[in-house]
């Protein structure tokens, strides 16, 4: 298997500009469509870093937040906005009234929209990294189906068959927070959507994900 973000890189930079181009071109925005730029403007791990930081709030696993830990939220990330537009962001997801909202929707809110065609390749690539089924991708599972005897740095001596391997898993996992080395299956299909938001052709982007993952 090619280590999957090799191309990347360049497709997350030109993502990540388009993205600031967009927050500072003077047009007014939504909410939902201003705080997606902004972790756009992060690059592929802006929208994982804010799952994340929401998920670790969590404390009664409910996946419900309320307005202050929305707030506290989006404040930990250093996101670039006022408290009032905060607030109005809550508002927007808190479509029913009732003061709290499900981090789960507010995921697939935020994240770019993807037709079902590249939802279907991105988890065919997760259900072929998922060796033991369980739901997360674990370095046990990498080791099935990824080989680092052509990494630069395992050749060189730099680092161990695990080291790379787990900073394989930190590139899903947000770049902060709970680095646990292991990814979700939400957390590869939020990776995966915002690289998607660089790739107008649906043909390049299963062939993208075809070739990192050998399918």
């Amino acid at each position: 298997m090619e280590n999957p973000n090799c191309d990347l890189y360049t497709l997350e930079a030109n993502m990540a500009s388009q993205a600031l181009r967009e927050l500072t071109d003077g047009e007014d925005k939504d909410p939902i469509t201003k705080l997606r730029l902004l972790c756009l403007s992060r690059g592929a791990t802006g929208i994982l870093g804010l799952g994340r930081a929401f998920r670790a709030m969590d404390d009664d696993g409910s996946k419900a937040l309320n307005e202050e830990e929305f707030i506290t939220g989006i404040r930990d990330t250093g996101l670039d906005v006022s408290e009032e537009e905060i607030k109005q962001m809550f508002a927007t997801f808190d479509e029913d009234g009732s003061g709290s909202i499900n981090m789960t929707e507010f995921l697939l809110k935020l994240r770019p929209p993807m037709p079902q065609s590249r939802l279907n390749i991105i988890d065919q690539a997760f259900n072929k990294m998922d060796r033991d089924e369980d739901g997360v991708i674990t370095i046990q599972d990498l080791k099935n189906v990824y080989s680092v005897k052509e990494h630069p740095k395992y050749q060189s001596g730099e680092k161990s068959e695990d080291e790379i391997l787990t900073d394989f898993l930190h590139n899903f996992e947000g770049g902060r927070g709970n680095l646990d080395g292991k990814i979700t299956r939400e957390e590869f299909v939020n990776y995966y959507a915002t690289i998607s938001a660089s790739i107008d052709n649906d043909m390049f982007f299963d062939l993208m994900m075809r070739r990192a993952y050998v399918m």
